[in-house]
C-alpha cells in the first residue's frame, strides 16, 4: 500500500518540478493521515502550506515561486486556455532573468479577485490575452515586452527597467520592439514622452549607457543630462 501511495505521488509530481499540493494527492485517493506519515518519514517534504516535494526529485530553479504557484491553483486550465494565474512584475524580471530587484514577494496577474493566505502574495486583477503569456519552466509568465510595460505601469524606477531591457536585448530575447512600443504607448504621457515609441528609445539609450533625460513621477522634467 506504502509502496503505491508513493507511486500515485510520484505521478503526480513528475508533471510540475517534483511538487504536489494537498489538493491533489487528496483527489488521487491519498488521506491527509497518510500524507502526514509520509512526511514524518521523509518521503515527501513541505515546502509552502499544501504543496509539498517528493524527496530525491531534482531540485529545480525558482522552486518557492513553482510552489507558490501551485497553491494558488495555477495549474488548474487547460491546453490553449490563458492561464488562471500568470507571474508578473518584479516575479517576471527574476523568472526571464532579466533586472536586477529586490524580491520582496510574489506577484501574479489574476483574472478576478482571489485571496490567499500565503504571505508576500500581491494580485492584480487583468484579462490577458494570449500573446501576451509565454512559459518559464512550465510556469506562466508575462512575456518580457509586457514584463517591461507592467514594470512601467507600477512606476518602478526607470533605471532599474532600463536595466531589464539591457538584458533583455544583449541576450537577444527583445522580439518585439514595435510591439512593446504598443504597450508603452497608454503609459508615455504619465511619464512625460509623447508615445510609445519615444519612450522606448529612452528606455533604450538608457539600457546602452547614454544620457536621457531624467523626469518625475509627475512626467514634469527635473534634469538634462546631455
Amino acid at each position: 500500500m506504502a509502496d503505491a501511495t508513493v507511486a500515485r505521488l510520484g505521478a503526480i509530481a513528475e508533471r510540475r518540478w517534483g511538487l504536489f499540493t494537498s489538493s491533489q494527492a487528496v483527489a488521487a485517493g491519498i488521506t491527509y493521515k497518510q500524507l502526514t506519515r509520509l512526511t514524518a518519514n521523509g518521503v515527501v517534504e513541505r515546502v509552502i502550506h499544501g504543496v509539498y516535494r517528493v524527496v530525491g526529485a531534482p531540485a529545480v530553479e525558482h522552486e518557492l515561486t513553482c510552489a507558490v504557484w501551485l497553491a494558488l491553483g495555477g495549474a488548474n486550465y487547460r491546453a490553449g486556455e490563458v492561464p488562471p494565474v500568470v507571474a508578473a512584475g518584479t516575479t517576471a524580471t527574476t523568472l526571464h532573468g532579466i533586472g536586477d530587484w529586490y524580491q520582496d514577494g510574489f506577484d501574479f496577474i489574476v483574472p478576478a479577485r482571489k485571496g490567499t493566505r500565503l504571505p508576500g502574495v500581491r494580485f492584480r486583477i487583468r484579462h490577458l490575452e494570449r500573446d501576451e503569456i509565454t512559459f518559464v519552466q512550465q510556469l506562466p509568465v508575462l512575456t518580457i515586452e509586457r514584463t517591461i510595460a507592467d514594470l512601467v505601469e507600477q512606476w518602478q524606477d526607470l533605471s532599474l527597467v532600463a536595466g531589464a531591457v539591457h538584458d533583455a536585448r544583449t541576450s537577444g530575447r527583445l522580439l518585439e520592439p514595435d510591439r512593446l512600443a504598443g504597450y508603452l504607448d497608454p503609459l508615455a504621457a504619465a511619464r512625460g514622452r509623447s508615445s510609445g515609441a519615444e519612450f522606448l528609445s529612452d528606455l533604450l539609450e538608457l539600457a546602452a549607457g547614454t544620457s536621457t533625460p531624467e523626469r518625475t513621477i509627475s512626467g514634469r522634467r527635473v534634469t538634462s543630462r546631455r
